[in-house]
Order: C-alpha cells, then sequence, then structure tokens
C-alpha cells in the first residue's frame, strides 16, 4: 500500500524546525503584552460572505484563491485566506467595539490557493495586529512602530519601510477615473493580467510585478496628485511621527496592498538581508471595513506579517536562537533500575527540570549516543546497583568534569550548583 502524502502546498512543521517558530511566537507575544495588545482567536472556516463583502470581490485572493465549499447544510464556507476581516467580524458579533477602542493580536494559519514557493505555501501562517477605533494618525505610526520592532527584535538585519497613502474613498475614486482613462490608452503596452484589472481592480495594475508593465507606468496619474488637503495633512503627521521615533521610511507610491479595504496609510516593511528584497510585513490603515461588514462606522489600522517567509529569513541568515536540550537525560538498564528511572525523571520535573528519560532498553552504549544527540549536558546513569541504593551516577557528556556517583536526593541539588536548574 502507497503511504499518504500531504496536499501540495500544506507543509508538516517538523520537530527540528518548530523551535525557532516558537521563539518568533514567543516573541511577538512578549511585545504584544508589553503594549496591551490582547490576544484573540477566530475559526478557520466562516462564511464565504465576509471575504466577499470585506476583501471585495475583484481581488485576486476572492476570485482565484479562496477554498471555497458548500457544507451539508448547502451554506458556502471558506478556509479564511487573512485575518483581519474575521477579527473585525468577531468584534462586531461580540460587541466588542460598544466596549471602547480595541487592541487585538491572532495568529495562525491562512489559506490561499496559490502556486507554493519559498516561503509560500498553500497553508500558511500569519501572525497579525488589529487597532480597532483608533482614528489619530498616531496610531497609525504605533502600529508600525511595533512591526519594526518585533522585527528588529527578532534579528532581520536590512529593514526597509515603505510608505504611501492611498487617501479617502473620495480620493480614490477621483484618481479611479484619470488611471482607468490612461490605462485605457495605453492598454496594447499592459501585461494580460493588467489589461484585465483596468475595469475591475485598477489600482492593483500599479502593483504589477510584470517589469514592462512598471516601466510603462512611471508615466501613469500620480495617487499622490489626487489626495485632498486632509488627506496630505494626515499623511504628513503619520511621516512626522516615524521621524520622531528615528523609523527611517521611503515614499512608494505605487504600494497600494492587494485587499479593497485599505484607506489612508499603507505601508510594507521589507528586508535584503538575503540580497533579493522580500517583503516580510504588510498593512495600513482600513476605516470603512467594519461598515461594510455590518457594524458601526469604526476607524481601524493593522498589519500582519508572514510567518514562513520570516523563518525562512532568520534560518538562512543564521539569527535563528540555537535549539536548547534538556537540563538531563536520563539512562537506565535492567528491569529494577527502569523502574528506578521512571520514578525519578518524573520527580526531577516535578522539581522544574526539562528532562528526557530513555525508554529504549538498549545498551548503555545506544543509549549514550541519543543522549549526545539529545543536546543536553548532563546524562544521570542507572544501572542494578544504583537502583538498589537509589543513587545515581552523574556523567558530563561534554566530558569536561569527571563522572561522580550520588543520591538522587542530591541530585537536583548538584545539577542547580552547576547550572543546570
Amino acid at each position: 500500500m502507497e503511504p499518504l502524502q500531504s496536499l501540495r502546498g500544506m507543509v508538516d512543521l517538523l520537530p527540528e524546525r518548530i523551535g525557532l517558530w516558537q521563539h518568533v511566537e514567543a516573541t511577538a507575544r512578549e511585545h504584544f503584552r508589553m503594549a496591551g495588545v490582547n490576544e484573540i482567536r477566530t475559526p478557520l472556516l466562516e462564511v464565504t460572505e465576509l471575504f466577499a463583502r470585506g476583501i471585495g470581490e475583484a481581488t485576486d485572493v476572492v476570485g482565484k484563491e479562496m477554498y471555497t465549499f458548500l457544507d451539508r447544510g448547502e451554506r458556502s464556507c471558506t478556509l479564511r485566506p487573512e485575518g483581519t476581516a474575521s477579527v473585525v467580524r468577531a468584534a462586531i458579533q461580540h460587541g466588542l467595539l460598544g466596549q471602547g477602542p480595541q487592541r487585538l493580536w491572532y495568529g495562525g494559519p491562512m489559506f490561499r490557493y496559490e502556486r507554493p514557493q519559498a516561503g509560500r505555501q498553500r497553508q500558511f501562517h500569519q501572525i497579525g495586529v488589529e487597532l480597532l477605533g483608533f482614528a489619530d494618525p498616531r496610531s497609525d505610526v504605533e502600529a508600525i512602530a511595533l512591526a519594526w520592532d518585533l522585527l528588529a527584535d527578532l534579528g532581520v538585519q536590512a529593514l526597509a519601510l515603505e510608505l504611501n497613502s492611498l487617501g479617502t474613498p473620495e480620493d480614490r475614486l477621483r484618481y479611479r477615473g484619470e488611471l482607468v482613462a490612461w490605462l485605457e490608452a495605453h492598454r496594447d503596452w499592459l501585461d494580460v493580467d493588467s489589461q484585465q484589472r483596468i475595469h475591475t481592480n485598477p489600482l492593483r495594475v500599479l502593483d504589477s510585478k510584470h517589469p514592462d508593465t512598471q516601466a510603462l507606468l512611471a508615466g501613469a496619474p500620480n495617487l499622490h496628485d489626487a489626495l485632498s488637503p486632509g488627506s496630505h495633512e494626515r499623511f504628513q503627521r503619520v511621516r512626522q511621527g516615524l521621524e520622531d521615533l528615528g523609523i527611517p521610511f521611503s515614499l512608494n507610491p505605487r504600494l497600494v496592498r492587494g485587499l479593497d479595504y485599505y484607506s489612508h496609510t499603507a505601508f510594507e516593511i521589507t528586508s535584503t538581508q538575503l540580497g533579493a528584497q522580500a517583503t516580510v510585513c504588510g498593512g495600513g490603515r482600513y476605516d470603512g471595513l467594519v461598515g461594510q461588514l455590518g457594524g458601526p462606522a469604526t476607524a481601524a489600522v493593522g498589519w500582519a506579517l508572514g510567518m514562513e517567509r520570516l523563518v525562512l529569513l532568520l534560518e538562512q541568515s543564521g539569527s535563528a536562537p540555537a535549539a536548547v536540550g534538556p537540563d538531563l537525560y536520563v539512562v537506565s538498564r535492567g528491569e529494577a533500575a527502569e523502574r528506578r528511572a521512571l520514578a525519578l525523571t518524573r520527580q526531577l520535573r516535578q522539581a522544574g527540570l526539562a528532562v528526557e528519560l530513555d525508554l529504549s532498553g538498549a545498551a548503555f552504549g545506544k543509549q549514550f549516543k541519543r543522549a549526545d544527540r539529545s543536546g543536553a549536558r548532563w546524562a544521570a546513569v542507572i544501572g542494578d546497583s544504583e537502583a538498589a541504593e537509589a543513587a545515581v551516577v552523574l556523567k558530563d557528556l561534554r566530558g569536561e568534569t569527571a563522572e561522580r556517583r550520588l543520591a538522587e536526593a542530591e541530585l537536583v541539588e548538584a545539577l542547580s550548583r552547576m547550572g543546570a536548574a
């Protein structure tokens, strides 16, 4: 019988790699705790209308990439392709917005039917922050600073912040007319995807990765010129706030992000740590989304970072923390010794030590090889004579100190003196 395989783009996270994921998650959790940002967890499966209404039916995400199906009740359901719409839905449904502004963060898997590649899978993971009920430009600055400081703390090098303003819906409506007219006049020189977007989602043409289209767009109308005085003033306050915090940025008038709900500030944080530019975090303001999903008019700003790309960046750059093994590896041989080893392991764990117990029953030599591979500094060895006397032989797996025999009751204190507990 052929062994079963995971679906394409659905990747297993194996034990040897999970430590780095846990490090990123723990670091993010601590940054959010210090900033007063509370965790929220939403379902993986939502009604399809949530994303069609929130993200936009003309976007690639909704039109081409979602995992959508009918359940047994004939309801159209979708595996979440991003986290913001679900968080906003939960905030509306449970009345959180009536309790005042909300600082929320989430983490977990998302799903998009894309071509798998390094750092991008069909099941991928994000960590994101949503600040709901905050209209002041300082909230844009705080959101960006949270992401910037987290990435810097994780050791990501060569960070760069790209910034743009998408203005108000009225600003974009004026600009859309100018842009569509220009795109129609240059249709024959656009790539096929951009041609198809002219009347469905023209701003996304600005974000085209096709080199010929990008070169052509140098002559396109500039969104910045279509912004109202109020939008210009607001964007200036965001830029001033970033300058006050010493966070460098560059303006990118082509940065529009891929989802329809953004307004005013849009940003991406990239890194050239590995040579080619890679986006590790992106987000912006989305003041209209809560209303689109049936809630009260609510200002909001947020971002998400992709875990796969971030972990790949940390691994390949050598920024990943070293793996940490157990404090102690317990080796035993013989029926009485194995019984003593099981009881001793439990006692040591209850005393706060990380202890791995060899359960193989193999010869001592094979057990010591596994002890070396575990990363532990010390091994507690129990044979028949040690079992009879409630003793252990403490062995330094690095060979820097001589092994010694001591009573089980002395083990915790001995390890503590040597810095293992």
